[in-house]
């Protein structure tokens, strides 16, 4: 997984669609993984918590639409953008397809760059600084696109982990996040890293922050990580 790229996540077990999506989105920048049936999908999405699910409805076992139900009842992964694909195409269909959690509903055959636009409209609302948004707290203005940061319109200087933090905090201002979800999110899942290096970089982000006696805006939470505001 990049610390980068926005992770989307395919479940469709026919082999032709599910490449000509991975395909689509890896051409778009995307980080894509892959399921072929719901117990899958399930196991991928605690274990990486993409951030959208292209979800077939027609699944072996498991259908998407339980995937979808389950994955909005819980709460960790309640957030995650949800876009059910399926031949069906009666109004019945897609009532009962948003009704269980989908946030969109694609009918097959469908047209690939209308999906990728789909996509990356949801994508401004989980990661909104991977499609080239600003993005604001307080007195903090961070643009993604030239890569700067400002607090009370004074440029900042951050390195590059410090500024993929601030990203991370700033797209979710108050969720607190544990070190190990910081260090997927930010330095990536195949990379080692132990947990303390997080520490020395929130102190960083801290320091840089901290222009003219600042407000402290990175909160620890005792014992679960650390938070915006």
């Amino acid at each position: 997984m990049s610390a980068d790229k926005p992770s989307i996540l395919v479940v469709e077990d026919e082999p032709a669609q599910r490449e000509v999506l991975v395909y689509n989105l890896e051409a778009e920048g995307y980080d894509v993984s892959k399921a072929v049936n719901g117990e899958e999908a399930l196991l991928l999405v605690r274990e990486e918590m993409p951030d959208l699910v292209l979800l077939d409805w027609m699944l072996p076992n498991v259908s998407g639409i339980e995937i979808c139900r389950r994955l909005k009842s819980r709460s960790e992964t309640r957030d995650v953008p949800v876009i059910m694909l399926s031949a069906r195409s009666e109004e019945v269909d897609r009532v009962r397809g948003l009704e269980n959690g989908a946030d969109d509903y694609v009918v097959k055959p469908y047209s690939v760059a209308e999906l990728m636009a789909r996509v990356k409209n949801h994508l401004r609302r989980t990661r909104p600084a991977s499609v080239g948004q600003k993005l604001e707290f307080e007195n903090v203005v961070l643009d993604s696109e030239s890569h700067k940061v400002f607090r009370d319109g004074r440029e900042l200087k951050l390195g590059p982990t410090e500024f993929r933090l601030l990203v991370t905090f700033m797209e979710k201002p108050g969720r607190v996040y544990s070190r190990e979800q910081l260090l997927d999110r930010v330095w990536g899942r195949d990379i080692y890293v132990d947990t303390r290096t997080v520490d020395v970089h929130i102190g960083r982000l801290r320091k840089a922050l901290s222009v003219d006696n600042s407000a402290d805006l990175i909160r620890t939470v005792r014992g679960a990580g650390y938070a915006l505001g």
